[in-house]
């Protein structure tokens, strides 16, 4: 027991509050864990840990807890700290508390006309997206997500809270956008936000006898794509469940949804695909910040979801002719979603002052999805993700893209090996007992 909050076990309510996860795929069974509302219990749960040789993890959602290795043995803290989202407008400048899902930031940002780089889903942690990466819906005008980190606030293994910044501990600072965690429990992070004047934003849905026209139009787009407009082109196999609307059911629809950070940029895109054939639904439109996270549709339940991701080189026609035949209608795919989400622009270039990992060099990166409860069983889909992983093959970097699906125990980085090594002698500073080196992982890009 803490002096603080108590370290529950298994059968404890406060046990099952502390290891819930989002992907029911990877669920956390831990040794011990708690739910910390302060400072004081995160460095108490940290001194009960290295008192008794307990490795340390950390995880607040768990949208990514498919990807995380074992916590057998260790203490699980799941830090959901007070204070809410504190906005600086003058200063464009957002502070989040450790276990703020992006919906919130969103919320309190788009008031000031500003908005946060986040993902397609606002029940995702804002920080554990920031921290590894985070593949924007902005991201082709600002770049990955972990490049507008300002500051971040943590709790390292000796139990000293530490504020971390280009000023701070630089090398620190550096390591941990992007170095794969395990370098302490971070409590808050201070992220630069940006101003948003002409914004569209929204899915449209098409049948599948517009899908190869649909796909190949965007596909030849996204090759002189202006950096304003961050899209996903999706082939979605949905079920007949009461929340789909009608006309997605009953067979494959392609789908293009996106953000366009100028309306004539969108125009240019989806005018010609709307000459193509008219969308079943069609949600593009003028709004604020506040409806960006709910464009993709995201689930934002808890559920079990089986799925691959890859980062792919330029495709060519030929790729994406592969995409559509492993994914589509006649493929046999039990994938609910098969997605691939543009890259380059921003995300592309080094950012100068960003951390150690702050680009990517890929143009598409590929997602697919399955529901065992909903179509096929795991080893089913399993199956097919290694098929579609196949017959991409000949365009994939062998980088590695994990969002909230499970991945398939292929841990590949984007970081050279000095960068690495860089890294690990941080890690070694800052937690030379490895209280927490169970929690790093291999440098990451949280997608959703």
């Amino acid at each position: 027991m803490l002096d603080t909050a108590p370290i529950a076990f298994p059968g404890d309510p406060a046990y099952d509050a502390a290891t819930g996860v989002f992907n029911l795929a990877g669920p956390a069974h831990p040794a011990a864990a708690l739910t910390t509302t302060g400072l004081a219990d995160v460095r108490a749960a940290i001194s009960y840990a290295s008192a008794r040789g307990q490795g340390v993890r950390v995880h607040t959602t768990g949208h990514s807890a498919g990807a995380a290795t074992s916590m057998t043995g260790a203490l699980l803290i799941r830090p959901i700290l007070p204070g809410g989202v504190e906005i600086d407008p003058d200063r464009r400048l957002a502070r989040i508390p450790a276990g703020t899902p992006w919906s919130a930031v969103v919320q309190a940002a788009a008031p000031h006309g500003l908005a946060a780089p986040h993902g397609t889903s606002g029940t995702v942690g804002a920080i554990g997206y920031l921290l590894h990466g985070g593949v924007s819906l902005y991201g082709r005008k600002l770049g990955l997500a972990a490049n507008h980190i300002r500051s971040v606030e943590l709790i390292t293994a000796d139990g000293h809270v530490r504020c971390v910044s280009a000023a701070e501990d630089p090398e620190l600072f550096w390591a941990i956008r992007g170095g794969g965690g395990g370098f302490g429990v971070v409590t808050a992070v201070e992220i630069e936000l940006f101003p948003v004047t002409d914004l569209v934003a929204g899915a449209a849905f098409w049948s599948w006898e517009h899908a190869e026209a649909v796909v190949g139009a965007w596909y030849d787009w996204t090759l002189h794509a202006p950096d304003e407009v961050s899209t996903s082109l999706r082939v979605m196999n949905l079920p007949d469940l009461p929340e789909i609307p009608p006309m997605l059911k009953g067979g494959p629809v392609v789908c293009v949804a996106g953000v366009a950070l100028a309306a004539a940029c969108a125009h240019d895109l989806l005018d010609p695909l709307r000459k193509i054939g008219e969308p079943v639904l069609d949600t593009w439109q003028d709004c604020g910040p506040e409806l960006v996270p709910d464009v993709h549709m995201d689930p934002d339940e808890p559920g079990t979801f089986i799925g691959d991701h890859l980062l792919l080189a330029e495709p060519g026609r030929e790729g994406i002719a592969e995409f559509l035949r492993m994914t589509g209608e006649g493929s046999g795919s039990p994938l609910i979603a098969a997605e691939l989400r543009q890259l380059g622009g921003r995300m592309a270039v080094a950012a100068p002052a960003g951390g150690v990992l702050n680009r990517l060099d890929a143009r598409l990166a590929y997602m697919g999805a399955g529901v065992p409860e909903l179509r096929g069983t795991p080893e089913e889909i399993i199956e097919h993700c290694d098929k579609v992983r196949a017959a991409l093959g000949p365009w994939d970097t062998g980088q590695t893209a994990p969002g909230f699906v499970k991945g398939l125990d292929r841990p590949r980085g984007h970081l050279s090996e000095a960068d690495v090594r860089a890294v690990e002698r941080v890690r070694a500073r800052v937690d030379p007992d490895g209280l927490f080196r169970g929690d790093a992982m291999p440098e990451t890009v949280i997608v959703p």
